[in-house]
């Protein structure tokens, strides 16, 4: 008995000691990466290891955010969301592509390390959704309820119905694989009907915003059905899911019960005190604190756990806590500035190529499973653009709205994944009937855009708003003379108000207000005329203690504020868009700009009583600036467009690349600072806005050298100049020296001084007009040089520019005449530069008063005998040395956008000394005699 024990105890001690002896000598051949020098010891990094996974996930993160980004590139070109490069990059990652290669998927995406991805994904796909629903703003949905109810409704039921009959053909022929849970039919047609009837909202508000369709009958009625659509589509998820994850129709019952009591539960017992500290900290008001971004994702998290738990998806916790944060202040958009581009870069791509490993297009193998694909496809369309259509006809929108409004509702974006993602997990769909899907949903959200712009092309869009106002009947002919065609200048007429500016557009930069408030004020008459007012145009110098029943008076000058805010890739910049639709344009009447140009009438009483202005913002992308100008431009019928050049050369108003000596003022102006006009972008911009400004209105390019504005000298004292910026310290508190302010010499002159070179052609009659309008003011002089060619072939033309220049000097009055001096300068063609002549005589016209408000060249873009002989005579050699490098390598240079004219002025050579002026470029546009 006891040898028996013995033997026994024996032979476990020797088992005991061979285990230990192979985990070492395994242990000592596969090191592990705690502890070790990893692959300095020639440890594999792509080896999974479950003690330390996340070597791995950072290879896969990787690879993803990669692949996402270069698909992302080429596809914002065509005008296509982040959504289809993340879940083409998926497709790609996957079985359909790259893990055919030999060892791909062993060595990238091992089955064991795909819970940590799931994980990780998931839990980005949570912050996600809470996001989405953040952007979903209910005052939409309220204040326009009934086109609402019945586009949404009906963009919804007959989608449903139709999924629910192609689902009966699904269920049968791909339900059973081996791979899906055992449910029935109503379950998995509820499922194909709801995901076939969903609308992606997030993807519409990005289509609609870079179609600039937001303010449209279009974008407003798509906007509000898509809320409701969207609200509706994940009600009816949550209970598919709920029908699927409990085993009886009771529990799933319960399941609903529990979720509608959470609902109400968020709403009536959690958004309270919510509210009431998200005052406290200040942060309706400021921006959300770091304790209420985490005190909110707390809640997020916690919902997401709740629901998970009775047997609905997390994501719909996540949703809920997002409807319940408040609009009010701009609180919900900078709650999503705050965590948007960690879950937009990193976690959703992880989430969307999880989609794509379980998409295998080598499925779809046979025509049955082809002729599906077409049949979902086709329910797709069919459902969302008739049933969006005819609900959009009733409530009396036109056919083509009602088309376009149909199409917009079709797109399925990233919502319609998510919900594939949630059958496939929930093992109501099979991996076939998976793919199928995705490819759906990848060729809705393509074909959405394309559709829209073919539908409802910009020229129909201008059309259909000249209709509504009564301007034209459907057949395009005129109701009534345009107000704007009666002011057009015309140069041969005599001075007056024709020939004047009256309606004016006003690109609205930071960095430009001082100048752009002093060109104004000198446009300004100097009499109000009593007739009526225009709507649209705000009276801001006029008080509150004028009678309820006095008329209101036009001002004889009209004034259009647009400023133009970047539309990026960000949830939180189409947010800034679309609450301001729900909530009175919010950033138009919260920027500070705007706000700043809106009180600018009412800074004197000449002011108060000459000019109306009116001001709004524009969130469009960067490649749609120049369109937005001239478009705005057209709407308000204006006579001439008014564009600043940016101080610092960038199309923001701030840039803070720039060396620091730049943004503090110690360049000199329009002349030295050359770095104004390196930037390849802001070229581009003006110049694409003259090409378009051309067939709209007449248009000016203004480069600012101090004029307005501290009479138009520098700081005495530059703020870093001679100042040590060492710290000193002193027990705990420490110090930095202070920085001897700038100090600005006053205007002791508040006279202009303006200097026109008329060469001929139409810009420069154009620009003689506003010259001579200019002149009106009591503060203003001006000196006209007629700068003749004494070329034969020339004389015609300068025939007729002479007697258009004799018409003018001859009808002006008295006391305008005395303030202005015609000069005449022969020049003779390959002798004298042109450029080189109007710098000369520029530089001993302007600039000599010291102390004064700053003086101004005018000068036309183009001239039809200057532009010619500036080849003949080879100006463009001549100057060669002072041409300014175009950074990016655009292929323009700053004379095919200005002029050469303007070149010469604002670009100098080394050594040599600028001209002391600001430089407007006019540009003649529009209808024109």
């Amino acid at each position: 008995m006891a040898s028996a024990i013995t033997d026994a105890v024996l032979k476990t001690v020797i088992r005991a000691v061979a285990a230990t002896s192979s985990n070492n000598s395994s242990n000592a051949t596969t090191p592990s990466v705690n502890g070790q020098a990893g692959v300095l010891e020639g440890a594999n990094p792509t080896k999974y290891s479950a003690s330390a996974p996340i070597t791995l996930f950072i290879i896969q993160a990787g690879i993803v955010i990669i692949f996402c980004q270069l698909l992302a590139y080429p596809l914002r070109w065509i005008n296509q969301p982040r959504v289809i490069a993340e879940v083409i990059g998926g497709i790609l990652l996957g079985p359909s592509v790259m893990m055919r290669i030999p060892g791909f998927e062993a060595a990238i995406f091992p089955k064991e390390s795909m819970p940590v991805f799931n994980n990780v994904a998931n839990l980005g796909l949570i912050i996600f959704l809470f996001l989405v629903a953040l952007e979903v703003d209910m005052r939409m949905f309220t204040s326009n309820w009934k086109v609402a109810l019945s586009v949404g409704l009906a963009g919804m039921i007959l989608p449903f119905g139709l999924g629910f009959g192609i689902a009966w053909g699904l269920y049968h022929q791909f339900h059973n694989d081996g791979t899906t849970v055992p449910i029935s039919f109503g379950v998995y047609g509820l499922f194909i009907g709801t995901a076939l009837s969903i609308t992606a909202f997030p993807v519409l508000c990005r289509i609609l915003t870079e179609l600039k369709l937001l303010r449209s009958n279009v974008g407003v009625t798509v906007l509000a059905a898509g809320i409701g659509n969207d609200v509706t589509g994940w009600i009816l998820l949550a209970l598919c899911v709920a029908l699927v994850n409990n085993n009886s129709g009771l529990a799933a019952l319960w399941a609903l019960l529990c979720c509608i009591g959470w609902i109400l539960f968020l709403v009536f017992a959690v958004r309270p005190p919510f509210m009431w500290w998200v005052r406290r900290t200040g942060s309706l008001q400021n921006g959300p604190t770091q304790g209420v971004v985490a005190l909110t994702l707390l809640l997020v998290l916690f919902s997401a756990f709740f629901t998970n738990i009775i047997g609905i998806h997390a994501i719909f916790g996540a949703f809920l806590v997002g409807l319940i944060c408040p609009h009010e202040g701009g609180f919900a958009i900078k709650m999503t500035e705050k965590i948007e581009d960690l879950i937009s870069v990193l976690f959703l791509p992880l989430y969307f190529a999880l989609s794509g490993l379980s998409t295998n297009l080598g499925l779809l193998n046979d025509g049955i499973t082809w002729g599906y694909v077409v049949g979902v496809i086709t329910c797709a369309f069919a459902g969302k653009i008739i049933g969006g259509t005819l609900a959009a006809r009733a409530n009396k929108l036109l056919w083509r709205e009602s088309f376009t409004i149909g199409s917009l509702m079709s797109c399925k974006g990233l919502v319609e994944l998510i919900v594939l993602n949630i059958g496939l997990q929930a093992k109501i769909l099979s991996q076939r009937t998976f793919t199928i899907f995705v490819v759906m949903a990848l060729v809705t959200t393509v074909a959405t855009t394309p559709l829209t712009k073919a539908l409802y092309p910009s020229w129909y869009q201008r059309k259909v708003e000249r209709w509504r106002r009564g301007e034209i009947d459907w057949d395009e002919n005129p109701l009534a003379p345009s107000e704007s065609c009666s002011n057009t200048s015309d140069p041969s007429k005599p001075m007056g108000d024709q020939s004047s500016i009256q309606r004016m557009l006003v690109y609205l930069r930071l960095d430009s207000l001082p100048s752009l408030f002093a060109f104004i004020t000198l446009l300004s008459p100097q009499t109000e005329q009593n007739t009526p007012k225009p709507s649209g145009i705000e009276n801001i110098g006029e008080g509150s203690q004028s009678s309820p029943t006095t008329t209101r008076k036009q001002k004889p000058l009209e004034v259009y504020g647009l400023r133009l805010i970047e539309l990026t890739d960000r949830t939180s910049s189409v947010m800034q868009v679309t609450e301001g639709i729900a909530g009175e344009e919010l950033y138009s009447l919260r920027d500070p700009v705007i706000n700043t140009f809106r009180t600018f009438s009412s800074l004197s009483p000449s002011m108060a009583d000459n000019v109306a202005v009116s001001g709004r913002v524009a969130v469009v992308p960067e490649s749609s600036y120049a369109e937005t100008l001239t478009s705005h431009a057209a709407d308000t019928q204006s006579e001439f467009a008014l564009i600043p050049w940016s101080e610092y050369g960038s199309l923001t108003d701030f840039d803070q690349s720039l060396p620091l000596s730049l943004l503090t003022g110690s360049g000199t102006g329009a002349g030295a600072g050359n770095h104004r006009f390196k930037g390849s972008a802001h070229l581009e911009f003006i110049h694409k806005t003259l090409a378009k400004a051309e067939k709209v209105c007449n248009a000016g390019v203004f480069i600012d050298n101090g004029f307005g504005r501290f009479g138009g000298s520098r700081p005495s004292t530059h703020p870093t100049q001679g100042v040590d910026l060492t710290r000193s310290k002193s027990g705990q508190h420490h110090t930095t020296p202070q920085t001897p302010l700038a100090t600005y010499p006053p205007i002791t002159n508040r006279t202009h001084h303006v200097f026109f070179p008329f060469i001929g052609g139409a810009d420069d009659r154009v620009a003689l007009n506003l010259v001579l309008q200019l002149v009106r003011n009591v503060n203003v002089t001006a000196t006209v040089v007629h700068l003749k060619y004494t070329s034969a072939s020339k004389e015609e033309e300068d025939n007729e520019d002479v007697t258009i220049l004799a018409t003018l000097r001859d009808s002006l009055p008295h006391e305008i005449a005395s303030r202005v001096v015609f000069e005449e300068s022969n020049l003779t063609e390959g002798k004298n530069d042109l450029a080189e002549t109007v710098r000369g005589l520029a530089s001993v016209t302007v600039g000599q008063k010291q102390g004064g408000a700053g003086d101004v060249v005018v000068v036309g873009r183009r001239h039809g005998m200057g532009d010619a002989s500036e080849a003949v005579t080879g100006g463009g050699a001549s100057s060669s040395s002072s041409r300014v490098d175009v950074a990016g390598g655009s292929g323009l240079d700053l004379g095919k956008t200005v002029g050469v004219v303007a070149e010469g002025l604002l670009v100098t050579a080394p050594g040599a000394e600028a001209v002391n002026a600001s430089v407007l470029v006019v540009q003649a546009g529009g209808k024109r005699t």
